[in-house]
């Protein structure tokens, strides 16, 4: 059999490039076989192991990083999918090398969650349970969606609402809701939903440090109007 057609369904399964990274890692592999992981497929006449060994005997791996859609559709095999493909790996790796991790958000007062969630909150019709996942410094870790529809004590359970924090290992969650008729004056079943989280997290070791209910221009929180005490 021509080795050119062999599929890499025709190998061995310990020889197959991807079992072998996800077996011994991408150092394992050569530029040609982490290509071939990426572009999966060859071409009737050619399996994609030996255009990708093809490629760099052509091209060093910074002259392909360099070339356009163009110049990759010209190496024979390769398509305009696969050169999207190749494109698109070359990009990330740009991308890599100049990222900086954006600092985290910190939460200094019910004001910046307003600021915050504010943009996001105003157009909807119905009220949204968010909470913040802070770290000891009281910058956001986390933001989750908890609960859609108004606010229920029988139906916002804590375990809801601590889980993800507990996997983040948050030192401390903000709670908040919108009021989509605009008056965020808190009602009675809010401040009911607030105690019965504010009890379940110090069980768990995580404090609620306000819930921050945001109307239309306006907020309240329950913190400042002595419902968290």
């Amino acid at each position: 059999m021509n080795d050119h057609k062999i599929t890499i369904q025709d190998m061995p399964m310990e020889e197959r490039p991807q079992e072998r990274l996800i077996k011994n890692g991408g150092h394992s592999l050569s530029n040609g076989e982490l290509l071939a992981v990426i572009l999966r497929t060859g071409t009737q006449k050619e399996n994609i192991i030996n255009i990708c060994s093809r490629i760099f005997s052509e091209y060093s791996l910074k002259q392909l990083s360099q070339a356009n859609i163009a110049k990759l559709t010209e190496i024979h095999g390769i398509g305009d999918a696969k050169a999207a493909q190749m494109s698109a790996v070359f990009e990330l790796a740009r991308r890599l090398e100049s990222f900086v991790e954006e600092p985290k958000r910190k939460i200094r007062s019910p004001g910046d969650v307003y600021s915050m969630l504010y943009p996001k909150l105003r157009e909807l019709k119905k009220e949204r349970l968010t909470t913040l996942h802070l770290n000891t410094k009281n910058e956001v870790l986390r933001e989750e969606v908890v609960s859609i529809g108004s606010l229920n004590a029988n139906i916002v359970h804590p375990r809801e609402v601590f889980r993800s924090a507990l996997m983040e290992a948050s030192a401390s969650v903000i709670l908040t809701h919108n009021h989509p008729s605009g008056d965020p004056s808190p009602s009675r079943e809010d401040i009911a939903v607030t105690k019965k989280l504010v009890e379940g997290g110090k069980i768990l070791g995580i404090e609620v440090l306000d819930h921050v209910i945001i109307g239309d221009g306006r907020y309240v929180s329950l913190k400042d109007e002595g419902y968290l005490d």
